[in-house]
């Protein structure tokens, strides 16, 4: 088991950049970042797996944002980088991949533990 506590969002312009981290009460876990936005289903932003799988993104975030983790610290962090308004949402961490394949890696059921997120508002 795994308790997840998001910080760091807030409201930006569009162009800039937040950098959102998760303190989670270990490590034991493969760990992910969701992206839920108004009427949207909850979906994969970023993943980092315990497995040494390769660490995977949203297509529309490719290039923009960084998933990374210190382990020592026991946080996960996703680095967002011109930030447009459609990455406005609620920002959550899960851990915990129950997931039957990696290719389900984006969806929410693939992960049993969840953080209650941290607002993130992009404005043009």
């Amino acid at each position: 088991q795994v308790q997840l506590v998001e910080s760091g969002g807030g409201s930006v312009q569009a162009g800039g950049s937040l950098t959102l981290t998760c303190q989670a009460s270990n490590s034991r876990y493969s760990m992910a970042w969701f992206r839920q936005a108004p009427g949207e289903e909850r979906a994969g932003v970023a993943v980092i797996f315990m497995t040494g799988d390769p660490t995977q993104y949203a297509d529309s975030v490719k290039g923009r944002f960084t998933i990374s983790q210190d382990r020592t610290e026991n946080k996960l962090y996703l680095r967002m980088d011109s930030l447009t308004p459609e990455d406005t949402g609620m920002y959550y961490c899960a851990a915990g991949w129950r997931g039957t394949s990696l290719e389900m890696w984006t969806r929410w059921e693939a992960y049993h533990y969840w953080g209650q997120g941290t607002q993130v508002t992009v404005s043009s």
